[in-house]
């Protein structure tokens, strides 16, 4: 892991210098960008910086094809996005422009989730999203526009909040849970990169959801009443995941193994269609069975009976492909015996837990003070210390 994070010191000297070079927040008549999906978070973010004397304009973008799948565009959810976007420009007297970075979204994102998911592995498409395509490829582009003499601030919708902190005598962006913990995205924003990070700005990191929904309703914003997405972006919330993913993986079929009896109780169409946790709805069990470990070389999908099996918890787990944000400084504590002693997630959905941190070879290992629940490889781990997002890496081994 120190061999990847390693920098020479000509790297640290141009990192400094990139840093002295910048200002650490928009100045008058900063070009600035909000990135808007359509929402009522994004919507109240430009609204925010619409009252800012900054150069402000907004960008859509259309992430998913889906002609890939019928062959049609028309009466696409982009296509409502979209729309709502221009409603809200409108409102706020800004220009808005959509930029097409499907294909980029396609062969960064989603073709690799593709492989996680025939691989039997669970993926989390939207963390790498926001570093592949929004802080990425459309920071890119919006840097190379003609028009433009320096990298433009780039505004999303997140629940997020940033500051800068000395280290070494330079000031370098932090990523920190926001105000409203209940609606915290760091755990989505934690690949983003520093450089990336340095131009970012969250304008609801010091605002409730609620208070977003009023502040809507008060400046009669179009999305004020627009209910909130879930899900996979490029499935949707009125498909099932199964129906999606059987479009680009043809079935396989395998046994589905009671792990305390070692018998046969169903048959699975592929173990893409299982993550660790899940309840396994086989018929004609008496008690509920839940998936707690996946064979994928001999594609077997082993269930135990109740919420609670031991065979659900785990003690330890192994990372590779670690990114710390400040990629050139990792915490010095991890070659430490005790390890870095953090917090972290494994689900953005969940109450970030004690752990210790340690390098280990090329991997992270990170070890939990409590047995947790339904960890699955393929799930991004994100490590804080307090409310500081450091990074994350793809888990590989569950322990």
């Amino acid at each position: 892991m120190f061999r990847q994070c390693r920098f020479s010191r000509l790297q640290k000297l141009q990192i400094r210098s990139y840093y002295e070079s910048r200002t650490h927040i928009p100045r008058k008549g900063d070009k600035v960008v909000v990135a808007m999906s359509g929402g009522v978070d994004s919507s109240v973010a430009a609204k925010l910086l619409a009252d800012k004397d900054y150069d402000l304009s907004a960008v859509f973008m259309r992430n998913w094809d889906t002609r890939d799948e019928s062959g049609s565009d028309h009466g696409c959810e982009w296509e409502k996005d979209w729309e709502d976007v221009r409603r809200v420009c409108r409102v706020l007297d800004i220009p808005c422009k959509m930029v097409d970075l499907s294909r980029e979204y396609w062969t960064r994102v989603f073709e690799p989730s593709l492989k996680y998911w025939e691989s039997g592995i669970t993926p989390n498409p939207d963390v790498w999203c926001n570093k592949e395509v929004k802080f990425g490829v459309l920071l890119d582009r919006l840097t190379e526009d003609p028009g433009l003499s320096d990298t433009p601030w780039l505004a999303t919708g997140h629940y997020a909040n940033k500051d800068w902190k000395s280290h070494h005598g330079v000031l370098r962006p932090r990523l920190l849970r926001p105000r409203d913990v209940t609606k915290d995205q760091t755990y989505y924003l934690s690949s983003v990169p520093e450089r990336s990070l340095s131009r970012a700005l969250f304008p609801l990191g010091s605002i409730k959801k609620t208070e977003v929904r009023e502040l809507a309703v008060k400046w009669n914003l179009p999305t004020a009443a627009r209910q909130e997405s879930m899900g996979i972006c490029f499935v949707g919330e009125k498909r099932k995941f199964h129906n999606f993913i059987s479009q680009y993986i043809p079935p396989r079929p395998g046994p589905i193994i009671d792990l305390e009896t070692g018998l046969q109780v169903g048959e699975h169409t592929g173990p893409w269609n299982f993550t660790i946790g899940q309840g396994a709805k086989v018929r004609g069990l008496k008690e509920k069975t839940f998936v707690v470990k996946k064979d994928i070389p001999k594609n077997i999908i082993y269930v135990a009976p109740g919420t609670d099996h031991s065979a659900l918890y785990a003690q330890s787990l192994t990372i590779r492909d670690w990114t710390w944000i400040w990629a050139d400084s990792p915490p010095i504590e991890l070659m430490h015996p005790g390890g870095l002693k953090a917090r972290m997630k494994f689900r953005h959905v969940m109450a970030d837990i004690d752990c210790s941190v340690y390098s280990d070879n090329d991997c992270i290992r990170i070890d939990f003070n409590e047995p947790q629940k339904a960890v699955a490889p393929g799930q991004v781990a994100t490590v804080y210390i307090e409310d500081w997002c450091l990074g994350c890496g793809t888990i590989v081994e569950v322990t």
